[in-house]
């Protein structure tokens, strides 16, 4: 557990703190205790992005290396599902590389380099799955006036209180990508300036390729009124948010700041509807058939829908970015089905 006792501070300060500061909470907790994510809900969610990682090795021309980047990598879930089920043809030229702040997990795969800080100079595809909603976040509220205040919050307790007004590089932020200014007292906003900056900075250690971020998000004109910050323990969303260490501390990403030029948003459904999961049930027939293997796949039916689920994790919003290679023509989008 952190250190409570200290003053009052704004969010993003102590949600960096309490997630990744000495007794921080991803420097204590395996996450997968605590939430779920499409990589623990279903194998076709890496067989996905296996098959994203091979249409982006055809559209790079099968370089000598193809670099597989994992952004907040957990327990290395992902390249783990990715390696048991890419073709033995491109792993033998996968460089893999998880990038974690926790130390690596026991077990792990020999071939997943475990890195603390972004991997450079690469060429292939970059994922970042559910880590946007980590890097933390300014929450600002508007006060009686309309005026935007930065929120204070006490670690010991998640007690809050309205700081100074929202200035400088700040305020630009909100008015061009969440204005707030003359709404009614309460409204709030979370800044997603150091997100965008950390998205900026994980797309180029890529030279070419793709980088893909997934995460829940919200576009303009489609703003939460009251943001989205909350925490999660074993699970359960814990009310209020405490900055302590003790908990997952979250809040959705406002996806549209964080895209580059060429970039495509779109929802996990369609994504991986692109990529051939769905959730549709086989044919009756087969059950007479082979009632084996209309077990097998009305299972992976059950998988496919709970990653595609509109309501759920199917309503998670992509982030396409391409990375064109010096002297690559510019335009086009990222590998479609």
């Amino acid at each position: 557990m952190i250190d409570s006792t200290a003053a009052w501070t704004g969010w993003r300060e102590a949600t960096e703190r309490a997630l990744y500061g000495p007794g921080g909470f991803f420097r204590r907790e395996r996450p997968a205790a605590h939430f779920r994510t499409s990589v623990h809900a279903s194998p076709l969610f890496a067989a996905a992005v296996a098959r994203l990682l091979e249409r982006v090795d055809t559209e790079l021309g099968h370089p000598a290396e193809l670099a597989l980047v994992d952004v907040g990598a957990g327990e290395g879930e992902l390249l783990t599902g990715v390696l048991d089920v890419v073709p033995a043809t491109l792993g033998a030229r996968l460089r893999p590389y998880a990038v974690e702040k926790a130390p690596r997990p026991e077990g792990l795969d020999a071939r997943v380099a475990w890195c603390g800080e972004l991997p450079r100079g690469l060429a292939g595809l970059l994922f970042a799955n559910e880590w946007l909603d980590n890097v933390p976040v300014e929450v600002v509220e508007t006060d009686t006036e309309g005026v935007p205040r930065h929120v204070l919050v006490r670690a010991a307790d998640g007690a809050e209180r309205l700081g100074d007004p929202v200035v400088g590089q700040d305020a630009a932020w909100l008015r061009r990508w969440w204005p707030v200014e003359g709404a009614p007292a309460g409204t709030r906003a979370e800044i997603g300036r150091g997100r965008d900056a950390a998205w900026a900075a994980a797309v180029a250690c890529l030279e070419a390729g793709l980088a893909v971020a997934v995460d829940y998000g919200h576009l303009a004109g489609g703003r939460p009124p009251y943001g989205t910050l909350t925490a999660f323990r074993a699970g359960r969303e814990v009310s209020p948010p405490v900055p302590d260490g003790s908990c997952d501390l979250t809040a959705h990403v406002a996806m549209d700041a964080c895209a580059g030029p060429g970039a495509v948003l779109r929802t996990q459904r369609e994504a991986l509807g692109a990529l051939g999961v769905s959730g549709a049930r086989p044919p009756l027939s087969l059950a007479s058939s082979d009632p084996a293997g209309y077990v097998r796949a009305l299972a992976r039916a059950g998988e496919a829908a709970e990653v595609t689920d509109p309501s759920g994790l199917g309503g998670f919003l992509w982030l396409e970015q391409p990375v064109r290679a010096a002297g690559q023509a510019p335009g086009g989008t990222p590998p479609e089905g």
